[in-house]
């Protein structure tokens, strides 16, 4: 049995998504024998994270401050929001470097058989924040899982009802991919969706 410290550690790396046991254990191990100045930057990162990181209170992204600064950049255009699921994913639209719009992130998606409904993915908020007399677009890019899609569609008719454009990241074929590797139901949404 190991040290009931050093277990905790390993318990505490488990919090991470993906990370089992043997990951945990391996990282556990690593940090404490081979990295122990990367295992106190790391502790003050989390713990400074933990005390300065919240939400933004416009798009709900993670910020330091009330406002994130996309919501307080200028140059964007507010009159198209792109609704996401989670900061991780506002990340990655922003990487791209090709969007230059405001965001609003759902913090999940809807899923009925877990019991996640519209009260529990910041869907009042949303609807608040485009119905703001700016918005012309929502842009939905929500995840194409079964739980992004309902999102989507739930959130496409809410909006469309009260005259909102709405629209949808497409999907298809991913670049430098051949046909005959991608998988059956990408190509079957690329053929309906070409343009």
């Amino acid at each position: 049995m190991s040290d009931p410290v050093v277990q905790g550690l390993i318990e505490a790396l488990r919090a991470l998504p993906g990370v089992g046991q043997k990951s945990a254990q391996r990282m556990a191990f690593h940090l404490l024998q081979h990295n122990r100045a990367g295992a106190i930057k790391l502790a003050q990162a989390l713990l400074q994270s933990v005390d300065e990181v919240g939400h933004c209170e416009r798009c709900h992204t993670f910020s330091r401050d009330r406002i994130c600064s996309i919501c307080l950049d200028p140059t964007r255009d507010a009159r198209v929001l792109c609704v996401v699921e989670t900061p991780a994913d506002l990340a990655a639209l922003e990487r791209t470097g090709s969007y230059r719009g405001m965001y609003f992130v759902l913090a999940g998606a809807l899923s009925p058989l877990d019991g996640v409904g519209v009260r529990d993915i910041g869907f009042a908020p949303l609807l608040a924040r485009a119905m703001d007399g700016v918005v012309d677009e929502v842009v939905l890019a929500t995840n194409f899982t079964a739980e992004g899609e309902i999102t989507a569609h739930v959130l496409s008719e809410q909006l469309k009802s009260r005259g909102l454009k709405v629209t949808r990241l497409a999907r298809g074929v991913p670049v430098g991919s051949e046909l005959e590797y991608v998988d059956l139901g990408t190509i079957a949404h690329a053929l309906m969706d070409r343009r």
